[in-house]
């Protein structure tokens, strides 16, 4: 028997591989562009070198799929020594079209879980990533009926948390956030004593990943699917 979340008022749930497939694809693209880019480098050090590039380029080009583009065509270049063909260009730069046309794939119990929450919380989307693509995502998903509020943050730490539910008017201790990322969605929230549920995704970015040492101190509830998250509430 789970032990029940009490005095949740409002929940705010994560977006991408929490309610809909979007890291798979991500993968996906860079298997393919470290295929591209062979002739110049192995598969695995173009991976490693383009992480490294993602992470330098993060505060510029923020989270999404454009600055992922960006960062692959810089790779290309710097690997290539500038002689990167225009036709491999195109190619990086479909890559990201392909990611940002897929269309949305609900993980399993999205819509029960979403419609069941709804009846009794008042449910906030909270993501972060490029604004166009998150939108469009929510909207061809046809799933913002359920959420009273939408959120889309340049990033997911305490401080944006924070903003937030001080902007909505929201106390920490009856808000609850759901999501498939330790670091984004649950550590964060679990700092400013809201409760966190984790919903693991079977693919977790680098960036985004954490050690057990970091969550040691850290109060919150994993599931392992998002259907099994309406065993905490009432």
């Amino acid at each position: 028997m789970q032990k029940k979340i009490d005095g949740v008022r409002i929940i705010g749930v994560d977006a991408d591989d929490t309610l809909w497939v979007n890291e798979t694809y991500y993968r996906e693209a860079e298997d393919a562009f470290a295929e591209l880019l062979t002739p110049y480098e192995t598969q695995n050090q173009i991976g490693q070198e383009l992480f490294k590039l993602e992470m330098k380029n993060l505060p510029i080009y923020g989270y999404g799929v454009k600055g992922f583009v960006l960062s692959m065509v810089e790779m290309a270049l710097v690997l290539s020594n500038n002689n990167v063909s225009n036709a491999s260009i195109a190619k990086i730069l479909q890559l990201g079209k392909d990611i940002l046309n897929k269309p949305v794939e609900l993980l399993d119990g999205v819509e029960t879980v979403l419609e069941t929450l709804a009846k009794n919380y008042k449910l906030i989307l909270v993501t972060k990533g490029d604004l166009l693509d998150q939108e469009s995502k929510l909207e061809r998903s046809n799933l913002a009926h359920y959420f009273h509020h939408v959120e889309i943050l340049s990033d997911k730490k305490t401080a944006n948390y924070s903003s937030l539910l001080q902007r909505l008017d929201i106390q920490a201790q009856e808000f609850l956030m759901i999501g498939n990322s330790l670091k984004s969605d649950i550590l964060p929230l679990v700092a400013l004593n809201a409760h966190a549920i984790h919903v693991p995704f079977h693919t977790t970015w680098l960036h985004e990943q954490v050690s057990d040492e970091d969550c040691k101190d850290y109060d919150y509830s994993t599931v392992n699917s998002l259907v099994e998250v309406l065993k905490f509430l009432g």
